[in-house]
This record gives structure tokens, C-alpha cells and sequence, in this order.
């Protein structure tokens, strides 16, 4: 026996007709204030955006974007959605973009340009009003899709001469001058440095920034000492086990990003390798995870919420105000140390 329904039936889905009824005004004001239109006052727009509201209604987007020739949406390329790094950023740019009434599209590209390409036609096709490229070094095969389409653009540390293209400097430098400060205050003087792989410019200038920031202190390099790897957990592992199969071995080891180090405490802890008495370890990022370690992970802190509001900014700027003489071009992000419990003192026998 079929059940009867306890549910009332459901009104009418309001219109546009029914909210400019409920606000006491035209359709043609409602319009403008879904549109964001300089010429509804203040006054009526509150009014508009209340009925709105309080009748549950949904504007058109697609017809939105139809008269506003604009879609109130941002696309976000990222590296790898696996890395933890990734979503925290993401998760920033949603919460910025969202306040500010836009719309965002993901697209992870998992270090395959055919899928980069793919990403970007997405986002063509969605007609997006800018896209921020934070893929940190594989940026450059879609470039020109997106500028001879005329695209807003941000880039991380990857600069551009087109004034459609804004770009977000990373002080590294500055986080990795003060951990190698840190370490050389304890007492280190064997350093490693497990880098990330070079077709990344961002793995490149943190390398490069290593190798000043241990010039500056003083201190002997140890080139057999700087190891390639990629930014993964297992990254890490290998990583640490290149470091000790030399005879002479650091009593500190930093780390390109965080994921990384996390899989150096893997393998140090595996290998019966006490951190921080006898290895020091440092990261790079301070993603979430980094303080619940064991122990909690010394790190170079890059704000996701710095970065993700810098891309937003910089997007929003283009499509709002692309004319204006105080557009912004570039925009820095900086880095900090935060100590924690992954680095002391060398061990002494």
C-alpha cells in the first residue's frame, strides 16, 4: 500500500516577479541589485536583499552572467590536491571569494600537463572572469591559452609582462635565513637540505635561498648533502635514506615543504633515529598537520590565508577594476619560522 505524503505541498518557486512584489519594486531594480549596480541605493537594495532571503530565492547565475557579460566565477589551479597544502589554500580562497560573492572552480592538475590543458579549457568553456595559477612551476604550457583569450591571471613567483597577468612574490628567503639561524644558535653545523624537484622554479629558488642562507651563517656546505626529491611522503623517506648511507652524516636536516619531513620522522623514527636528540628536522608550509606530529614539527611558515587572499585580490582587481592607474601588479607573501619540537640541540656521544 503506497504511503501518503506528510509533507504540505510545496509552494510555488519564487521568481523574480515575486521578490520585486515582496520589496515593493520593479523587476527591473531587483535586477540591478542581484547585478550589484551602482544606480539602486543602499536603501533599496537591502530591501531587495531581504525579500530575497526570506523567500528562499536562487538568482539565475547563468542569466546573471548573460547581462553582466561577467560570471562571478574564479578558477584555482593547484599542483597536487593530495599534498595537504593544497586544500588548506583552497579552502582560504573559497571562504575569501564567497564573501565577496564569486564562485570558485578547482582543478587539481597532479603534475600532467594533458590534464593542465584539460583544466584550463574547463574554465574557458565555464567563462571565467580570472584564474589563479598555483601550480608553483608548471604554469607556463597554458599561459598563452589564458592571455590570448584576454584572461586575468595571478601567478605564483612567476612574473609575466602582460597587464592582464598579476603575480604573488614568496619570501622564502627570509623563513629559510632564520631556520638555518636557528640551527646554527643549537649548535648545527652538517645541514642537509632535501629540495624539491627542479621542473618546479618554487623547489629551485628555496634550494638557492638554502644555499645563501648557509653561506651567510658561516657555515660549510655539503653539496653530496642536497638531495633532489619530490614533495611527498615517500619523498621524505628516500630522502633520508640517501642522507644515511654517507659515513659523515648532518645533525639537522631541512626540509623543502612539510610532506616531506613528515616522511623524514617516518623513516628516522623506522631507522631507530631519536628526533630531535639525535636529528633535527625542519619543514616548510606549516600545513595543519605539521603541529600534531611527534614530535610537533619545527616549520617555515607560508600563510595559505596570505596567499589565497593576495590570488583573490589580485583577480578581483581585474575583473572589478581593470582600468583603474592603482591596479595592483605584484603582491608578497612572507615567510616565519615556528619552532616547535622536531629540532635541539646536536647530539653528543
Amino acid at each position: 500500500m503506497p504511503r501518503k505524503s506528510t509533507r504540505k505541498n510545496a509552494s510555488k518557486t519564487p521568481d523574480i516577479r515575486t521578490v520585486a512584489a515582496a520589496a515593493k519594486v520593479s523587476i527591473a531594480t531587483v535586477s540591478r541589485t542581484i547585478n550589484g549596480s551602482t544606480l539602486v541605493s543602499d536603501k533599496l537594495s537591502k530591501r531587495v536583499w531581504q525579500a530575497i532571503q526570506q523567500l528562499n530565492y536562487y538568482p539565475n547565475t547563468h542569466a546573471r552572467t548573460l547581462v553582466s557579460g561577467r560570471s562571478h566565477l574564479f578558477g584555482i589551479l593547484v599542483e597536487n590536491i593530495t599534498n595537504p597544502f593544497f586544500p588548506e589554500l583552497v579552502q582560504s580562497f573559497e571562504e575569501t571569494a564567497v564573501a565577496h560573492g564569486y564562485e570558485i572552480l578547482v582543478s587539481s592538475t597532479n603534475s600532467d600537463p594533458k590534464r593542465l590543458t584539460d583544466c584550463v579549457r574547463r574554465m574557458l568553456e565555464r567563462k571565467v572572469d580570472g584564474v589563479a595559477v598555483l601550480t608553483f612551476g608548471e604554469e607556463e604550457p597554458v599561459l598563452d591559452q589564458l592571455v590570448y583569450r584576454n584572461v586575468p591571471i595571478v601567478l605564483a613567483e612567476f612574473k609575466l609582462d602582460d597587464p592582464k597577468v598579476s603575480t604573488i612574490l614568496l619570501d622564502y628567503s627570509s623563513g629559510i635565513h632564520e631556520a638555518i639561524r636557528h640551527l646554527a644558535a643549537l649548535g648545527h653545523t652538517g645541514i642537509a637540505f632535501l629540495a624539491g624537484p627542479h621542473k618546479l622554479h618554487s623547489a629551485i629558488t628555496r634550494e638557492n635561498d638554502f644555499r645563501a642562507a648557509i653561506a651567510a651563517s658561516g657555515l660549510k656546505m655539503h653539496p653530496e648533502w642536497i638531495i633532489e626529491c619530490d614533495h611527498t611522503l615517500k619523498g621524505g623517506v628516500a630522502g633520508f635514506a640517501r642522507l644515511q648511507a654517507h659515513r659523515d652524516r648532518p645533525t639537522a636536516i631541512l626540509c623543502s615543504n612539510d610532506t616531506t619531513a613528515i616522511g623524514v620522522l617516518r623513516a628516522a623514527y623506522q631507522a631507530g633515529v631519536r628526533v630531535p636528540d639525535e636529528l633535527s628536522v625542519i619543514g616548510l608550509d606549516d600545513i595543519d598537520f605539521a603541529e600534531f606530529t611527534l614530535p610537533p614539527l619545527t616549520t617555515i611558515r607560508l600563510s595559505r590565508v596570505d596567499l589565497a587572499h593576495a590570488a583573490f585580490e589580485a583577480l578581483r582587481q581585474q575583473a572589478e577594476e581593470p582600468n583603474s592607474p592603482d591596479l595592483q601588479r605584484e603582491f608578497l607573501v612572507s615567510t616565519s619560522l615556528v619552532v616547535r619540537g622536531s629540532t635541539a640541540p646536536p647530539f653528543r656521544a
